[in-house]
């Protein structure tokens, strides 16, 4: 049975360039000030680097210290955390979304879309398989930034998730088109879209506001910090979402289909 609520701790930092000791200093500062129940703390894509294309010298395995560091964090404050590294793995690089469980389980989810407007797709492999987690009954689908715009990806079929999560490092350019995306996402699919993102200005020049969101399953929005540093704790109402889904069983009515 599922628990009623479900709470997400959504951290929007001023990410460091591509300095990951100072990065994972100020998270560990930022989770340990949060106050009350926290099930899940999310950080931005590439949490601990920025958006970097030099995975050559960004890059750490997954016995590396930044993955050990969210295991040692996710235990000590016995919380599930997640956000995106750049990862080496078996000679590749991937921006991997980590899911760090309390007892040190690790599950991972590879970036789909890769941005190739940055060049992402020169420097990363991109993922093959779709990853939806459990949280005390609660199911939470995964997602890094560009994967927003692609709905086919993030389809919910079936009943297949509660929640979609999006870790971001989303530019201020591209503004509206973030916050429109996530309420899409959260109309069509009746889920809960949290949408985290960062501030600040990276190595490349490019500004971000965070506007860090969460929108309900009728996509109502429940929350959205523009501009500064923030961290804030959601609470998700399992009674909600069931109400939407029962009066309005658009689900039902949806397209089956696979990804081959």
């Amino acid at each position: 049975m599922a628990a009623e609520q479900l709470h997400i701790t959504l951290v929007q930092p001023d990410i460091v360039w591509e300095d990951k000791a100072a990065n994972l200093s100020q998270y560990e500062k930022i989770i340990s000030a949060v106050p009350g129940s926290k099930h899940v703390v999310a950080l931005p894509e590439m949490f601990s680097t920025g958006f970097s294309m030099a995975p050559e010298r960004m890059a750490e395995k997954m016995d590396g210290a930044s993955v050990n560091w969210m295991v040692a964090i996710a235990a000590k404050h016995r919380c599930i955390l997640t956000g995106s590294l750049i990862i080496e793995d078996d000679g590749n690089y991937y921006n991997r979304m980590l899911w760090v469980q309390p007892n040190g389980q690790i599950g991972t989810y590879d970036k789909r879309h890769l941005f190739a407007h940055a060049g992402e797709d020169k420097h990363y492999t991109h993922g093959d398989r779709k990853f939806i987690a459990s949280v005390n009954g609660w199911r939470i689908k995964l997602l890094i930034c560009y994967d927003l715009r692609f709905p086919v990806w993030a389809r919910n079929q079936g009943d297949e998730y509660d929640v979609l999560l999006n870790v971001a490092n989303w530019p201020q350019v591209r503004s509206l088109a973030w916050k429109t995306l996530l309420q899409a996402r959260a109309i069509e699919n009746q889920c809960y879209a949290v949408g985290v993102n960062r501030i600040g200005t990276d190595g490349a020049g490019f500004k971000y506001i965070g506007e860090s969101s969460v929108f309900g399953p009728q996509g109502e929005l429940l929350y959205q910090q523009p501009d500064i540093a923030a961290c804030h704790t959601v609470t998700l109402e399992k009674a909600e979402l069931e109400k939407v889904r029962t009066r309005l069983p658009f689900l039902n009515d949806s397209d089956k289909f696979l990804i081959l």
